[in-house]
């Protein structure tokens, strides 16, 4: 029987899983300099050791099957790995892996065993060992459509940023086209009734700071605020943004001129919001020669 103290030793030595420390204590009979070794051998205490590495590069990548379609960001230390073949046949097998299940969470994600490969989490350790990188899985969204309802899906620079729509009612073209208009024109969200109240309160607070701050009197910074809510609506807004192709219209005018809806939106641009690596290449040659 393998105690919890010795896989929390474990643990604390290699950073690796509780459950890989746990099974490499059971192979070698709760030896913890064997376990270490095996951890090693695996390829997965090397992994470990990169986990306060910042992956902020990567894929965005989609897949659609029949009714389901899959979206998921998938995270490398550099830009250089994330155009590496053997990056993009993993983020693919992640795709295939999430479209025939229906997990919920991106630990659930993680679980899933992949046709084989193990767990996708075993994917990724695996595949951090043999390119040298962190890899990590960063987040997904799957969705069903019924069947009066299209996707549509747009990549962008090689997978930079990637969009999915769902749209009842019309083509998958003009699907296509409400994902370019995201990617290109990034809406935070899909009509005015989806923006929080907090969201739209605290914009009209700073817009009319704005105005009085310009010297304007607060009764006239008021009716200043309506109109500059409209244009923080019409770049937040998808419905309410000019459409790229027909500035003429919004592009809640052209979904409903062609019949449709807009019913989702999701937008992965990769390493939004993510700290970035801040060295250069020269420094990061000069940390090489200099270890």
């Amino acid at each position: 029987m393998i105690s919890a103290s010795l896989v929390k030793e474990l643990r604390e030595t290699t950073g690796a899983g509780m459950l890989d420390c746990k099974k490499a204590l059971e192979e070698t009979n709760g030896d913890i300099n064997a376990a270490i070794d095996w951890l090693r051998e695996k390829g997965i205490s090397k992994a470990a050791k990169k986990a306060d590495r910042i992956a902020a590069e990567g894929i965005a990548a989609i897949l659609i099957k029949d009714n389901d379609a899959v979206i998921v960001e998938v995270n490398a230390e550099t830009d250089f790995v994330s155009k590496n073949d053997e990056f993009k046949e993993m983020v693919n097998t992640i795709l295939e892996t999430i479209i025939t299940n229906d997990p919920k969470t991106e630990e659930d994600v993680l679980k899933l065993n992949t046709p084989n490969e193990g767990t996708i989490e075993e994917l990724i350790i695996a595949k951090t060992s043999k390119i040298g990188e962190k890899l990590s899985f960063r987040r997904f969204t799957k969705l069903t459509k019924n069947d009066n309802e299209v996707f549509g899906s747009y990549i962008h620079m090689g997978g930079k940023i990637a969009v999915l729509t769902l749209l009842e009612n019309t083509t998958e073209e003009v699907a296509k086209d409400v994902a370019m208009q995201s990617a290109a024109m990034r809406p935070t969200y899909v009509r005015i009734s989806d923006v929080p109240t907090e969201t739209v309160e605290r914009e009209r607070n700073v817009l009319k700071e704005q105005a009085i701050n310009e010297g304007k009197q607060p009764e006239i910074a008021e009716k200043m605020v309506e109109g500059r809510i409209q244009k923080f609506y019409k770049e937040v807004c998808l419905e309410e943004q000019p459409f790229i192709k027909d500035g003429d219209v919004t592009v809640g005018k052209y979904v409903s001129d062609n019949n449709g809806t807009i019913k989702e939106m999701i937008r992965y641009e990769v390493g939004e919001g993510m700290q970035k690596r801040e060295e250069n290449f020269a420094e990061e040659v000069a940390k090489q020669i200099n270890k």
